[in-house]
Parts: structure tokens; sequence; C-alpha cells
């Protein structure tokens, strides 16, 4: 009896959900949460710290958190190169360690430029754990599970910032601002146990397909494939840039509701990716990564446009008697809509895009590559709160308005984001 009509073997509960095979893969499934964690605990609060705890002006906090991250941009360059001499498991674990310093070092920041060093280290620890951790994926998991890895380690971070976000405000509201310098202490210490987890690991390099790269893309071909990516990436780097930035000056400002509206809207996007994204990448998305960006993109379109309808004129619930009868309802349905389609909408973006930056080509994986990839994110998040800001302050539709039309570019260039065909032989000399 032939391997393929012999009896298949029963679905189980993981099949049902997406998830990969995770036996074996306990440390990397653990480092991945407790990074995540790290992550969550203590970034966002890192403005109150320096002002609160610290004492220094807000303005000139601001600033240099700001100058720390732009400073910081060229690490994605270097930890690729440095990626190629040593492999991804040892610069994973490296951006761990240099993000515990950065934390650590909070502690002993009193001046402005403490504060801008201690962001140097932080997010140079960022910027080197995502350029070479995508590579760790295809080093420590099977080739056809790719896409799932990328989805469930996505659902692992949800997950993570949820935990460590929820952690910091329990201890916030039980011994209040005080208890963020033991925050500080935890966090540098999670990092640590995650650098741990990483450098217990084995990964072993995917095998070449045996097709030499020259057969199969010129070095400028790749070049301009991956430059393509890039562009196609930054749309939803500033969707999610969005989420943290501007939903809760638009809310709060715009809309006239309370604060809480981001941070409700905040835990139904994580609890949405989190539960749905390996089930929704098996199951429902698009095999070819770039008809699921092109998915994804058209979904974000209308995300952004559900987003500006309670901004309307007529419709803004803003406070006080001016404002029109049921705006609160109207504005609540819209905005529950537009995180649900967000939420949707990343789910098909994150896992595609991730696999397409290590498969689009056949040096795809490399150091180089994955830098340039991962710098998107990080001008992206560095460049986002001013340009979310002005747009605002333009009008409250133009933020919107602007990242609907990117979104709707990033549909019609996603069809090109198309790999190399690997069968196709050299034309005779």
């Amino acid at each position: 009896m032939s391997a393929a009509s012999g009896p298949r073997r029963p679905r189980t509960a993981a099949d049902r959900l997406g998830l990969p095979v995770l036996r074996g893969h306990g440390l990397f499934i653990t480092g991945n949460l407790i990074d995540s964690v790290g992550n969550g605990m203590l970034l966002p609060l890192g403005l109150l710290y320096f002002t609160d705890v610290q004492g220094l002006p807000l303005g000139q906090v601001g600033a240099a958190m700001t100058a720390g991250q732009a400073l910081a941009l060229p690490v994605t360059f270097l930890a690729g190169r440095l990626m190629d001499r040593v492999g991804p498991k040892r610069v994973v674990v490296w951006a761990n360690v240099l993000s515990a310093a950065g934390f650590a070092l909070c502690l002993l920041a009193r001046e402005p430029w403490h504060v801008a060093g201690v962001y140097v280290l932080v997010q140079a620890g960022i910027n080197m754990y995502f350029t070479a951790q995508r590579t760790l994926i295809t080093h420590v998991t099977q080739a056809d599970e790719r896409r799932s890895w990328f989805a469930f380690t996505g659902s692992l971070r949800n997950i993570g910032l949820a935990a460590g976000s929820a952690a910091a405000a329990g201890a916030l509201t039980a011994f209040g601002n005080g208890s963020l310098r033991w925050l500080i202490a935890a966090d540098a210490a999670t990092y640590l146990l995650a650098a741990a987890c990483f450098a217990a690991l084995t990964p072993r390099p995917p095998q070449p397909d045996g097709t030499p790269p020259s057969a199969l893309v010129t070095r400028s071909d790749h070049t301009r494939r991956h430059l393509l990516l890039v562009a196609v990436n930054l749309p939803y780097v500033l969707a999610q840039a969005a989420l943290s930035v501007l939903v809760a000056v638009y809310t709060t400002r715009a809309l006239g509701l309370p604060a809480s509206a981001a941070s409700l809207l905040f835990v139904i996007n994580t609890v949405i990716v989190s539960a749905c994204s390996t089930a929704v990448t098996a199951h429902v998305a698009p095999k070819a990564p770039r008809r699921a960006v092109a998915a994804g993109y058209l979904i974000m379109t209308v995300g952004m446009a559900a987003f500006a309808l309670p901004a309307l004129p007529g419709l803004a619930a803003l406070p006080g008697p001016a404002a029109p009868p049921g705006a609160a309802a109207t504005a609540w349905t819209a905005l529950v809509v537009a995180i649900a389609l967000f939420s949707v909408a990343e789910i098909l973006l994150g896992p595609a895009l991730s696999e397409l930056s290590v498969s689009l080509t056949p040096q795809a994986a490399g150091g180089f590559t994955q830098g340039l990839y991962q710098f998107s994110w990080a001008v992206g998040m560095v460049a986002a709160p001013a340009l979310f800001t002005l747009l605002l302050e333009a009008g409250p539709l133009l933020p919107w308005g602007v990242e609907a039309a990117a979104c709707l570019i990033g549909v019609l260039a996603a069809p090109a984001l198309k790999a190399p065909n690997r069968h196709r032989r050299r034309s005779p000399r």
C-alpha cells in the first residue's frame, strides 16, 4: 500500500487549532513568551517612570526617548551582518542581554542624556532580536510549518504583552508608582531568563534545495524584491503603531470618549489575535502568502474606514449637550467593528509578511535582508508618533484616510511579491 493511500492520522485538537508541532520546542516557546512579557511589563510605562519617579521634565524625557530610539536604527543592519557571522541564535541571546542591561541602567538614570543612553540600549536589543528572530524560526522548525510558527509566535507575543501589562497594572494599583523600580528590576531579570532559554537551543540551519542562487535570481533582482517587500510592509507597521499612538488620542479628543476606550480596544485586539491567529492562518488564510497580504490589506482598508466613521460631521460624540443623540453608541459600535477588522487583517498580514521576509528569494533569511526588513519596522515606529499627531491636528479623518490609502496601495502591490520560479531553466549560451 502506498503512503498516499494509507490511513490518515486522526485530526487532533492541535490540528483543528492550526498549531504547529510543539513537542521538542519548549525552550524556544518559553523564550519567546518571556521576552514578550518583558516588553509588555515596562515599555509602555517608561515615560511614567522617568517623570513621576525620577522627577525629570516630560518634554525632555520624550525628546530623550525619541533620540535614543533613533540612534538605535542602524543596529538592524549591524545585527544582520553579525547574524551572517555567528548565526541567529547568538544574536537573539545577545539582544536579550542588551535589553536587560538597558532596563537595569534605568535605575541609575538621573539626567535626560542618561535616558537617551538607556533607550539606545533597549531599542538596540529590540532591533537585534527581531532582525534575527525570524531567521531563528527557520533554524528550529520545519519548512512546511513556517507560517504556522509565525502565527503561533505572534499569538505568544500578544499573550506575553497582555500578561506583562496586567502584571504592571496590578503592581501599580496595589503599590503605586513606587513599584516601578521593582518592575524594572524584574523586567531586566526576565530578559536574562529569555536569553538563557535561547542559549540552550540547538538550531539546525535549513538545507538548501540544491538549486544555485545564480540560477534563480540575480543580486539586483534580490534587492529589488526585498525593497518592494519593505515598501509593502510599511502600511502594516504604521497600522500597528496607530494602535498604540493614535487610538488613545483619537478616542478621547476627537470622539469625546473616556480614556479607558483605548485600553478596551487593545484588549479586544489582543484576545482576537491570541485566540484566532493559528486557526485562521491554517484553515482560512490563502496558502500563497502574497494573496494573504492582499486580503489582509483589503480588510485593513475597511477597518480604517470604520475607525474614521464616528468622526464624520454630525456623528462625533463630543462631550456636552451639543453631542448628537446616540453619538456615543454609534462611536462605540464603529470602533468595536474597526478593531475586529483590524485584528483579522493583522492575523492575515503578520504571518504572511514574516514568511515572505525569509522566503521571497533564496538569500531572504540572510543578515542583510533581515536587517533591511527590520529597518522598515524601526523607521515606521520612530516616525509614526510625529506623523499621526500632525495628521490628527489637521483633522480627525485625515490619519485614517492616509492609512487607508496606504493599505490600498499594499493591495495593488501584493501580487508582485512572488518568489522567483525555482524550476526555470537558464537560457542556453
